[in-house]
């Protein structure tokens, strides 16, 4: 039988179930209940957006929080090390070198991409800095998997140009500009500003 395919909105809240599952003993049990709630969500749709995957726990007595969290941890491909490059190491692109969230989950910045003179050769919390020129050698080189956009506007297509004649085939885009890929790279956007504009929307309309 073939399997429906899952909707992007079913991987996203397996990261928000994954988030909570890290926060529980290896041991203890959840039924999708238990889940729904932390969540706000449905017994049913948790049990739907695990469906998509295969067969998680067992009918009637739920879920071994250990298990299931490898389990998810597989599907999205967290049970390995994901290196990335960052373009643009201004103040943004800096807080995201010291973030420590992302080695927790199994993502690793392994080096960095700026024009300014007075970044390059340097290390940044103890990534070392390049030219973005050097950027397909190092990246093939490197291996890299995924890149990170942290320029401004103007400078956000080139970085993403640049990144995809060097190999990468996922990219989040932390710049406010619209940048264009071909179909087969993973473009995701995280606008700040246009969710902080959302909020005020809803304490109005409340």
């Amino acid at each position: 039988m073939v399997r429906e395919k899952a909707p992007e909105n079913a991987a996203l809240r397996l990261s928000l179930y994954l988030r909570y599952l890290r926060e529980m003993g290896e041991e203890e049990s959840i039924s999708s209940e238990q889940l729904a709630q932390l969540l706000g969500t449905s017994g049913v749709r948790v049990r739907k957006d695990l469906s998509y995957f295969g067969q998680f726990g067992t009918p009637g007595k739920g879920y071994t929080v250990g298990k299931l969290r490898e389990q998810i941890s597989k599907v999205m491909g967290l049970d390995r090390i994901w290196t990335i490059a960052l373009v643009g190491v201004g103040k943004l692109g800096t807080a995201l070198l010291g973030y420590p969230g992302f080695r927790k989950s199994g993502f690793h910045i392994k080096v960095g991409f700026d024009v300014k003179p007075n970044k390059i050769g340097r290390k940044i919390a103890g990534v070392p800095i390049h030219h973005p020129y050097q950027m397909p050698r190092i990246i093939r080189e490197q291996k890299i998997h995924i890149g990170i956009i942290a320029v401004p506007a103007e400078a956000a297509q080139e970085a993403a140009d640049l990144l995809i004649i060097s190999g990468i085939k996922a990219i989040l885009n932390f710049s406010p500009a619209r940048i264009t890929v071909p179909f087969y790279v993973k473009l995701r956007n995280v606008d700040f500003a246009s969710q902080l504009e959302v909020i005020p929307y809803y304490i109005v309309n409340r």
